[in-house]
Order: structure tokens, then sequence, then C-alpha cells
């Protein structure tokens, strides 16, 4: 078993915390309640000596860095949400159309993005897209593919790579580099 790094356990209390604030926000009609603070550091803190060790290999505070974080909030915020919104709409036009449009099939995408985290985000991303599912995250001779099934294949290799993950992959580069 891994032993946990303090440093690990406080970024991830500190991650947990706030996302604690933010899912409990507002307090209540006086204000801030300090049962709910103190309910919410209790928690974050159980949670954080728990999973710190599987979450946090390296470098516990690169979050905090300016640049990452809202690197990460403007691919939230506006790469993906402009991606999930356009794929929204594609599946609309299909199901509506009486899905006649659909040509499904599994196609193997270059992935040129290094950190698992990274790696992790994007293939979550296109999955959370509609009409895309990654099933496959594959190392073949030094590269990394992702196995994707789609629901319009139009093209395969790196045509349906940019198809399925351009801007997605730019944006999580730009979070992990």
């Amino acid at each position: 078993m891994q032993k946990t790094r303090f440093p690990a356990v406080i970024s991830t209390f500190i991650v947990c915390y706030i996302f604690w604030l933010l899912l409990t926000w507002p307090f209540g009609a006086d204000g801030v309640a300090v049962q709910e603070l103190v309910a919410g550091g209790v928690v974050s803190l159980a949670v954080a000596l728990f999973s710190a060790r599987f979450f946090i290999h390296e470098k516990s505070f690169w979050l905090f860095n300016p640049a990452k974080f809202f690197s990460l909030i403007a691919y939230a915020f506006g790469t993906f949400f402009s991606e999930l919104i356009k794929a929204n709409c594609d599946m609309a036009k299909r199901c509506y159309g009486g899905c006649k449009d659909v040509n499904p099939g599994i196609v193997k995408i270059p992935v040129d993005v290094e950190s698992e985290y990274g790696q992790a985000m994007l293939a979550n991303s296109i999955t959370l897209t509609p009409g895309t599912i990654t099933m496959d995250i594959a190392e073949e001779e030094g590269k990394t593919y992702y196995y994707v099934h789609w629901i319009d294949v139009k093209s395969t290799g790196e045509e349906a790579g940019e198809a399925i993950k351009g801007k997605l992959e730019r944006g999580v580069r730009r979070v992990f580099r």
C-alpha cells in the first residue's frame, strides 16, 4: 500500500472542502451555520485521508497554480460546454429526424495527451458528449489510442480523431501541460 503524503492530503482536503462549500451554498437564512462548516471539514478530512494516495501521485498543489486553474475553468465552461451543446443539438436532430442518419461503429483514434489524468479527462469528456463512448484506452507501440463507439462514422483514423476529440484534446492539453 502506498504511503500517504501530507501535502497530498492537504491539497485533497482543500479541494473537497471548497466543493462542500459550493454544494451547501447558501448556508441558511441566518448566514453561515457553524455546524455545516464543521461537518464539511470533518467529511473533507476523512475523504482526503482515504483518497489522497489514489488521486495525487506527484505535484500535490498543481491545481492551485492560477494558470492551470483558469485553463481548467476555461475548458469546462468554454470548450467542453460548447462541444456538449453541439453534440446535443446533433443528437436531437437525429432523434427527431427518425434516426435515419445513423452509421454506428467503433473507431480507433490516436491521442496526444501524456498525463494519465489528462487522458482520463479527455476520455470522460468524449463519453459525456452524446453520440460517442470511449470504450478503451490502449497503449500500442508507444502511442496512446482510444477506441470510441461513434454514432455516425464518417471516416477513420486522423479525420475521425479530429471530428471526435479535436477541440477537447487541445483544451485538455492546455490544462495538463
